[in-house]
């Protein structure tokens, strides 16, 4: 049982920790702006991709790949060695996440918006499958997968609605 100064130490914290969680402005990366650069991260654009789905209709490789893009990849990867992957449409929207590495990041920030209907379907997955494993949130306007061990975590979340034409959810890696 607690003694008496940690009981009342407790609550407070809880509350400390719940108002600086709404007054802190959301950095939500999926569905909106990418995420801000932390310090100590870098960040890089790796490709502006035409997908290839423009390849299978009988257009010759010269014209599937002068197309205009239709997603590009940034990548941050953050001094903890852990990398993550925001896959921006055409309007500079994030329509889908992949990280990896040492440590998970912060999915809450990463989620933004979409963080209590990822938390939701977790908690009902631990419900139907108590226990520790691979985490898969699939719904109709979210998908989450995520996994790993200690010091080698992976996952991938995207938005279904938003993916670009040609692009599914197996491009977000």
């Amino acid at each position: 049982m607690l003694n008496r100064p940690l009981r009342a130490a407790v609550p407070a914290a809880f509350v400390l920790c719940a108002l600086t969680a709404v007054t802190l402005p959301a950095r939500a990366a999926l569905g909106g702006s990418p995420m801000p650069t932390p310090a100590g991260a870098t960040t890089t654009t790796l490709a502006h991709i035409a997908h290839a789905a423009a390849a299978g209709t009988g257009a010759s490789s010269t014209a599937a790949t002068a197309a205009p893009a239709q997603y590009s990849v940034r990548a941050t990867t953050y001094s903890s060695g852990t990398s993550v992957r925001e896959y921006l449409g055409t309007d500079g929207n994030v329509f889908g996440i992949a990280w990896n590495g040492p440590r998970m990041p912060d999915l809450q920030s990463l989620l933004g918006n979409y963080f209590p209907q990822y938390a939701s379907g977790v908690q009902a997955l631990h419900a139907a499958r108590p226990g520790r494993g691979p985490v898969d949130v699939e719904q109709s306007n979210l998908v989450v997968r995520s996994g790993g061990h200690m010091g080698s975590f992976f996952g991938q979340a995207w938005l279904p609605s938003a993916l670009p034409a040609g692009v599914t959810g197996a491009d977000i890696k």
